[in-house]
């Protein structure tokens, strides 16, 4: 450090950051000259405590790794070991998946806006998106019981099925949706000052991207329409049509449009599998992982056997590794386990995209405005929860 700049701390607890994100900055006046994140302060060690978990009960942690995108979490690890164990799902469970993960990729961008503007100084925005998203919320809670954390994916399909009601509502939801984001848009799209604050700024060409792994809408904000629903579909994504949203700048301004056709694309999504959803069973009848019913419980000691020797003792998955990812709203989220045969992970590493795409943070706001790196920080989307190590 030169004596014509200084450093100073933007975070842990700067609303801004968005979490715990401590980012030192050396300071030039108003230019940031360099940047080193710390992201030490969770300490939460979860990939550790998967190997002390069942694979049933680790579910409920892959909730808190991003609990803005719970639902996407769960997926991408059920997913991973159903593939690893090669069990068939059935086609209503797919379908549902994919309502589930949509209405999650639509909460979850919808709070990032919001709070996004938020930081750049626009306040109204944040209690529109928080309407669409409550509503959102709501679908979940009346389906999950719970809004947050939900913990409905099971291995070999879903904790419970769906009902009219549900559907009654995600049809009512996607109804009016588009006309939501037409009111983001006008709000923010053409507005002079949020051009302003993010055209040209945190740029990030697509080579610069896949170089430091960065994917999701930061990638495709730079061209390039990589998508793990479309390049290596998974639960029956490739029965349906949407589109994948790009940019060509690569900066906070590209960011935002391509969430927010996201978002378009995800109601899409949503609607055509409610109109084609299939009748069936929501849980494959495999005897190594399915729950019974609870209704059969009082009334049938075979299943009140299997039931409490899952949740007691798990069940073995076969010795192996496996390596499977989804596109969650951040980019791609996988998940890497080692199998020794017992019932629970020899090995779990998560491949968190908020962990990732954080390592651009540095190129993108060195040379740059102090101001400009609350924006950079806001357009990466990231939860510290996940960006643990």
């Amino acid at each position: 450090m030169s004596e014509r700049t200084m450093k100073i701390n933007l975070g842990p607890h700067h609303p801004s950051t968005h979490g715990v994100l401590r980012v030192v900055l050396e300071l030039e006046g108003e230019t940031v000259v360099d940047a080193h994140p710390d992201i030490g302060f969770l300490h939460r060690g979860i990939e550790k405590l998967a190997e002390h978990r069942t694979y049933h009960q680790f579910i409920v942690l892959s909730d808190r790794l991003d609990y803005l995108a719970a639902m996407s979490n769960n997926l991408a690890y059920v997913t991973t070991i159903e593939k690893l164990m090669e069990i068939d799902i059935p086609r209503r469970a797919r379908y549902i998946r994919v309502i589930l993960a949509e209405l999650q990729r639509i909460a979850s961008h919808l709070f990032w806006l919001g709070t996004h503007a938020h930081d750049l100084g626009a306040m109204t925005p944040l209690f529109y998106m928080l309407r669409e998203r409550e509503a959102v919320m709501d679908i979940f809670e009346s389906l999950t019981g719970s809004r947050l954390t939900p913990s409905f994916m099971r291995i070999g399909g879903l904790a419970a099925d769906i009902d009219g009601d549900f559907i009654g509502a995600v049809k009512a939801f996607t109804d009016t949706f588009a006309e939501r984001v037409d009111d983001y848009e006008t709000l923010l799209t053409a507005n002079p000052i949020w051009k302003s604050r993010t055209k040209g700024v945190g740029v990030l060409d697509a080579d610069a991207c896949i170089n430091l792994g960065v994917t999701g809408p930061m990638l495709r904000s730079a061209g390039n329409d990589w998508d793990i629903r479309k390049s290596h579909p998974y639960s029956s994504y490739e029965e349906f049509h949407f589109e994948i949203p790009t940019g060509k700048d690569g900066d906070v301004y590209d960011r935002y449009l391509v969430r927010i056709g996201e978002m378009r694309e995800s109601a899409k999504i949503i609607r055509q599998v409610v109109d084609g959803l299939p009748a069936g069973p929501w849980l494959a009848k495999d005897a190594r992982t399915a729950f019974p019913e609870k209704k059969e419980l009082n009334t049938n000691i075979a299943a009140l056997i299997q039931h409490f020797g899952l949740i007691m003792e798990g069940f073995k998955v076969p010795p192996g590794e496996v390596y499977h990812s989804i596109e969650s709203p951040r980019g791609e989220l996988g998940f890497y386990i080692v199998s020794d045969g017992g019932a629970r992970p020899l090995r779990l590493r998560v491949r968190p995209p908020s962990f990732v795409n954080l390592q651009g943070l540095v190129r993108m706001i060195r040379g740059k405005l102090l101001s400009d790196a609350v924006a950079v920080i806001g357009a990466i989307d990231i939860v510290l929860a996940e960006v643990d190590r």
